[in-house]
């Protein structure tokens, strides 16, 4: 199938403005000189979460839950609605400052003129998004891109069934469809996207998949933010309490059913601490999903049936020391612990993906150090332990995407911290006043007299000794205190 992409008609902040509103609503005031589509993107996107949430969930029902066609309903409306909201509102109270002019130093030469950085949108926008959290993946991004004043063109993932075609429905109702539009369609669909030019594209999903990204983008130079996945390891210190670290480290593994690219994929410990540990995540495990698990509203369900197969030949690895279960009709897996794994085995040399945990026995802080830096860097990276030398050295001596001490992903809900991987796990970063910038082009501009020619003419050969001089020491870290 071939598909005509037609270039958005609206280029600038001052184009993108919403349309279609309830005429009671008030419109939308200006920021920074420009018409603010920022305060209309905030007002729609309040409107299609305040007034859909219920909807949706009632209209695909329990297997496809807001936000998420696999988690809770709690969990997606945390992970997805509240999110996105907070990033709405942050770039409605920030955007003004975001947009200004960023002034900057000045050396003698310059000192009448006007030095400053312009932010300028880059144009067309391409968003490909991952099923995994198919809501924050496609919105968050695309208020930075929108906030930064691009035509964006989504592609939200044809596994998520439940939230694409939400998407495709609801958008369009409340957004100017000038500046925006959602194509629908799985690999093939993607791949003629790929073959048109972008001026910026974002994508979040396998490092396998953001290879054929990358190449695609660079028959057109495209520059990419490629937020990607990996094995984020977690490393529990003997000098913790097992209980404490079972908690948390339980909930982050297990929230969204473990399909979360920033969740703990293994843990490294002593075996003196695997045995103060197991008995606490098991603890842990029943205290926030009852007996049973499966019967837990609170315990999601794995996308589909090609992830569940995979998840299930996983449980083959090593020994299950907690869960195992798994119900393929319900596309079930129980959380589960896995010990006595290899490193060499499939479940430690791909993205688990799931409600899986193996535990790998080092002999202490240095050992692991090593086995992780012998690994591709990964997107996240955890380390528990009651000494801060422990977690501090854990932080100098690895290289990750975001590192957590003592904590899950809950520098995830904070719009003051980027999300960007490293190496393997990805480049750029976006969230917050992070997403305005990278959607961005920084101009350096310069602003000069037309006359004062007479004060120029320093600059100019033939270069006299005297000239060389003067002119060193005025590109030098001089300042004018007279002016």
């Amino acid at each position: 199938m071939e598909l005509q992409l037609v270039r958005p008609r609206c280029r600038s902040t001052a184009r993108c403005v919403h349309r279609r509103r309830p005429a009671a609503a008030q419109a939308p005031g200006r920021i920074g000189g420009r018409q603010g589509w920022g305060e209309t993107w905030a007002w729609s996107s309040r409107h299609i979460w305040r007034q859909n949430v219920r909807q949706r969930q009632q209209r695909f029902g329990k297997g496809s839950r807001i936000g998420a066609d696999t988690g809770s309903a709690f969990e997606g409306d945390v992970s997805e609605i509240i999110i996105c909201q907070n990033e709405v509102d942050l770039a409605l109270k920030n955007l003004h400052a975001w947009m200004k002019d960023e002034s900057v130093a000045k050396n003698l030469f310059t000192q009448l003129d006007s030095a400053f950085i312009r932010k300028e949108p880059f144009g067309l926008v391409l968003i490909v998004a991952p099923w995994n959290y198919p809501v924050n993946l496609t919105l968050v991004p695309l208020v930075g891109a929108l906030a930064a004043g691009n035509c964006v063109v989504l592609k939200p993932s044809e596994i998520s069934k439940g939230t694409e075609k939400v998407l495709a429905e609801v958008l369009p109702r409340y957004l100017d469809q000038s500046c925006f539009a959602v194509v629908l369609g799985g690999p093939e669909e993607t791949g003629q996207l790929l073959k048109h030019k972008f001026d910026y594209i974002l994508f979040t999903g396998s490092p396998r998949v953001g290879k054929i990204i990358m190449a695609a983008a660079t028959k057109h130079l495209t520059p990419v933010t490629l937020e990607l996945g990996g094995k984020n390891p977690c490393y529990v210190d003997d000098d913790c309490d097992p209980q404490t670290v079972a908690n948390r480290v339980a909930w982050f593994r297990y929230f969204n059913t473990g399909q979360t690219c920033v969740a703990p994929d293994y843990v490294l410990c002593s075996p003196e601490m695997q045995a103060r540990l197991l008995p606490a995540l098991q603890s842990a495990i029943t205290r926030f999903y009852g007996e049973d698990p499966q019967s837990s509203p609170d315990l999601g369900r794995i996308i589909n049936h090609k992830h569940f197969q995979r998840l299930r030949d996983l449980l083959s690895c090593g020994r299950v020391a907690i869960g195992g279960q798994s119900d393929e009709s319900e596309c079930y897996i129980a959380p589960t612990v896995l010990v006595d794994v290899q490193e060499t085995e499939p479940v430690m040399q791909e993205e688990i993906f799931g409600p899986i945990l193996p535990i790998m026995n080092v002999r202490g802080l240095d050992e692991a150090i090593d086995f992780i830096n012998r690994r591709e860097k990964p997107l996240a990276l955890y380390a528990f332990s009651n000494s801060n030398q422990v977690v501090n050295r854990m932080l100098d001596r690895t290289s990750s995407g975001s590192f957590g001490g003592n904590e899950g992903f809950m520098y995830m809900t904070l719009s003051s911290m980027p999300l960007g991987g490293v190496g393997n796990s990805g480049m750029g970063r976006y969230h917050g006043k992070f997403s305005f910038d990278t959607f961005s082009h920084h101009r350096a501009c310069l602003l000069s007299c037309s006359g004062l020619e007479k004060l120029n003419a320093i600059r100019y050969p033939p270069y006299s000794e005297w000239k060389q001089q003067l002119i060193s020491w005025a590109l030098g870290k001089q300042s004018c205190t007279l002016l």
